[in-house]
C-alpha cells in the first residue's frame, strides 16, 4: 500500500524548512522535556526526527486504511437516531486506527498527554489525512479545537478536558445558526446562569455544525440578554456526557459525506464559560477561525494533492489515438498547471504555518514568564504575518482545490463523470472548501486591510531580496513587475476615496497579492531544491503573471456603471 507522507517528497522538503530550528526552539523551551520524558526530543535534529517519524505513520495509516475506507464511506456516510449520531463503518475503524497510533492532541503539552507538536507537522498531518478522505480529516482535524480551550481556558479546564482529546476524544465548534451563518454577531442561541447549580444553561438551535455529536463542543452563545450584536456573545465548553444537546438531523450534502453536518437542539444543556464573559466572537472565535481557516487550507492542498494524483495516473494509463493522453499538449498543460498550483499553495500553506507557530509559541511562553524585548518584537511581527497570510492560504488554496478538482475530472474525459472514478468524490469534496470556515470572499474582507495599509507589497519587498538561484533570477525580474502593478492598482483604487469602489476591487486585488506572494515562495522554494520545484516555479509564475496582467487591465479600465447597474 502506499504512503501518503513518504509518496510525497515535497512534505519533507517543508518539514525540514530553516525557520524550524528556531519553532521547535521555542515550542520546546529549549528541550527541557527531555529530563521528564523519554519520548520528548534532546535536540532540533531529534525534534525533527521524532515528527518525520509520526508523519510516517500518519501516511501509513492513511494509506492503508483510511484511502481504502474512503469510497465505502462516501456511499454509506453517518446516520442519525435518538438524538444521536452514528459515524459509517469506515469512518469508525479509522478513528480506532488514530487512537491507537496516539495521534490526537499532537499540539498539547505532554503533561496533558500530548505530543508538544508545533502547529507546522500537525498540518501536515492534516493535509495528508485529506488527501485520503476530506470528510474524515474534518473529525480527525477537529482536534485543533483543544488550541483555543487551552489559549483561553483555566488550569482546571485544562485538566479536565484536554487529557480527554488527547486520549482520543472529539471536538466541535458550534457557531453557525440558522439566522447567523457568515454574520456570526447575530447569534442568538441563549446562555443563562443558573445559581443553584452554578452553571450556564444554553437553550437554542444550531445548524451546518461539523461533527456536531463531537464529545466536546466549543460553543457561541449570547449571554448579555438585551444584546443583538458580538458584545454580548461568550464562549462555553459543553460536554456531551452532561446531555441536554440533541442532533435533529443530519444534512444531506453534496460532499464530505463521512462528516455528519449537523442540526443540533440545546435544551436547558449544563456548560461552563470558557475565558471572559463578551468576548466570545469579538477574541476567542476569531483564534479558533484562524486555526480552523488554516485546517481547510491544509485540507485543500491534500484535495488538490489527491486531484493531481488521479489526473496523472489515469493520463498515464489512458490511450487514445494510439498514444497515453499524456503525450498531447492539451493534457500535460492541464496537467502541469495543477502540480503548479498545489506546489505553490503548499508553499503558501506552510509559510504560513510556519509564522503561526513562532507567534503561537512566543505567546505560550509569555504565560510562563516575560518576553524579553526582542521576543516581544519578534512575537508582534509574526502574529502581524499570520494574521495577514492565513486569509491567503485558505481561500487561495481553496479555489484552486475546486480548480484542480475540476481540471481532474477534464483530463479523465467521460470517465470523469462516472461515479466509479475517485475524481468525481475529490470534485464534490472540494466543493465547500471555499465555503465554510468564512468564503472566500470573507477571506478577501480579513485580508483587504493588508493591501491598503501596505502590508502584502512591504513583505514582497522583503521577498525581493532574498537571494535565488541563477535559473530562477529571470523570474524573479518578472515578479517584481508583478508587484509594481498590484502596488499601482493598489494605490489607484485607495486614491480614488469611493467605498464602493474599493469593495469591488477588493477581490481582485486580495488575488493580486496572493499571486505575488506565491511567486516569491514558490521561487525560493525552486533555489534551494530545483530538482522538486523548478518546473513548478516556471509554470506557475506564467499563470500569475497572466493573472495580474487580467486584474491590472480589469482595474485600470474599470467603470463603475457597468457593474452597478445589475443592482436594480
Amino acid at each position: 500500500m502506499s504512503n501518503f507522507y513518504t509518496d510525497i517528497p515535497e512534505l519533507k522538503y517543508h518539514l525540514n524548512n530553516p525557520m524550524m530550528e528556531r519553532i521547535c526552539e521555542l515550542k520546546e523551551r529549549g528541550y527541557k522535556d527531555k529530563d521528564e520524558y523519554d519520548y520528548a526530543p534532546q535536540d532540533y535534529a531529534d525534534a525533527i526526527d521524532s515528527y518525520d517519524k509520526v508523519l510516517e505513520i500518519t501516511g501509513e495509516i492513511t494509506g492503508e486504511v483510511i484511502a481504502a475506507n474512503a469510497e465505502g464511506v462516501d456511499q454509506e456516510g453517518p446516520h442519525c437516531g435518538g438524538g444521536r449520531v452514528e459515524y459509517a463503518s469506515g469512518t469508525k475503524l479509522n478513528l480506532d486506527a488514530m487512537v491507537k497510533a496516539g495521534l490526537n492532541g499532537m499540539t498539547m503539552p505532554r503533561r496533558f498527554g500530548g505530543l508538544n507538536f508545533p502547529i507546522t507537522p500537525y498540518t501536515m498531518c492534516a493535509e495528508i489525512v485529506a488527501a485520503a478522505d476530506a470528510g474524515f480529516g474534518n473529525i480527525w482535524s477537529l482536534q485543533d479545537c483543544i488550541e483555543t480551550l487551552y489559549e483561553f481556558g483555566n488550569e482546571d479546564q485544562h485538566s479536565r478536558f484536554i487529557p480527554r482529546i488527547c486520549a482520543g476524544e472529539t471536538m466541535s465548534m458550534d457557531l453557525t445558526e440558522p439566522d447567523a451563518g457568515s454574520d456570526l454577531q447575530s447569534v442568538m442561541l441563549k446562555a443563562t446562569y443558573d445559581e443553584a447549580n452554578n452553571c450556564w444553561r444554553l437553550n437554542g438551535v444550531k445548524r451546518f455544525i461539523t461533527n456536531g455529536d463531537a464529545d466536546l463542543h466549543l460553543v457561541l452563545a449570547r449571554s448579555e440578554e438585551g444584546t443583538r450584536d458580538g458584545r454580548g456573545l461568550s464562549m462555553f465548553i459543553y460536554d456531551k456526557r452532561d446531555g441536554g444537546v440533541n442532533v435533529r438531523r443530519i444534512e444531506n450534502k453534496l460532499g464530505i459525506h463521512g462528516s455528519p453536518t449537523c442540526e443540533l437542539v440545546y435544551k436547558n444543556a449544563r456548560a461552563e464559560l470558557c475565558g471572559d464573559r463578551k468576548l466570545g466572537l469579538i477574541k476567542y472565535v476569531m483564534a479558533l477561525m484562524n486555526g480552523a481557516r488554516l485546517g481547510i487550507a491544509a485540507q485543500s492542498v491534500g484535495l488538490s494533492q489527491a486531484a493531481y494524483n488521479e489526473a496523472l495516473a489515469y493520463a498515464k494509463d489512458r490511450k487514445q489515438f494510439g498514444k497515453a493522453i499524456i503525450e498531447f499538449p492539451a493534457v500535460y498543460d492541464m496537467l502541469s498547471t495543477i502540480k503548479a498550483k498545489l506546489d505553490a499553495g503548499r508553499a503558501l500553506l506552510y509559510q504560513t504555518a510556519r509564522y503561526v507557530d513562532i507567534y503561537k509559541a512566543l505567546d505560550d511562553i509569555a504565560r510562563e514568564r516575560k518576553l524579553t524585548p526582542e521576543e516581544r518584537q519578534e512575537q508582534k511581527k509574526y502574529a502581524k504575518l499570520a494574521d495577514a497570510f492565513t486569509p491567503l492560504a485558505k481561500g487561495m488554496n481553496s479555489e484552486y482545490a475546486n480548480q484542480n478538482a475540476y481540471d481532474c475530472i477534464q483530463v479523465h474525459g467521460g470517465s470523469g463523470f462516472m461515479m466509479e472514478y475517485a475524481c468525481q468524490r475529490i470534485y464534490r469534496d472540494a466543493r465547500i472548501t471555499s465555503i465554510y470556515e468564512g468564503t472566500t470572499q470573507l477571506q478577501t474582507v480579513a485580508a483587504i486591510r493588508y493591501v491598503t495599509n501596505g502590508a502584502y507589497i512591504a513583505t514582497l519587498r522583503d521577498y525581493e531580496q532574498v537571494p535565488c538561484s541563477d535559473e530562477m533570477q529571470p523570474l524573479l525580474e518578472r515578479v517584481k513587475t508583478m508587484a509594481d502593478k498590484f502596488e499601482a492598482c493598489t494605490n489607484l483604487v485607495k486614491e480614488a476615496g469611493d467605498q464602493e469602489l474599493h469593495d469591488l476591487m477588493a477581490r481582485r486585488l486580495y488575488e493580486m497579492a496572493a499571486d505575488c506572494v506565491m511567486s516569491h515562495l514558490i521561487i525560493q522554494d525552486a533555489t534551494r531544491a530545483p530538482e522538486m520545484f523548478s518546473q513548478s516555479a516556471k509554470v506557475y509564475v506564467n499563470y500569475a503573471e497572466a493573472e495580474i496582467a487580467k486584474h491590472n487591465a480589469f482595474i485600470q479600465n474599470f467603470n463603475k456603471e457597468e457593474v452597478t447597474c445589475y443592482r436594480k
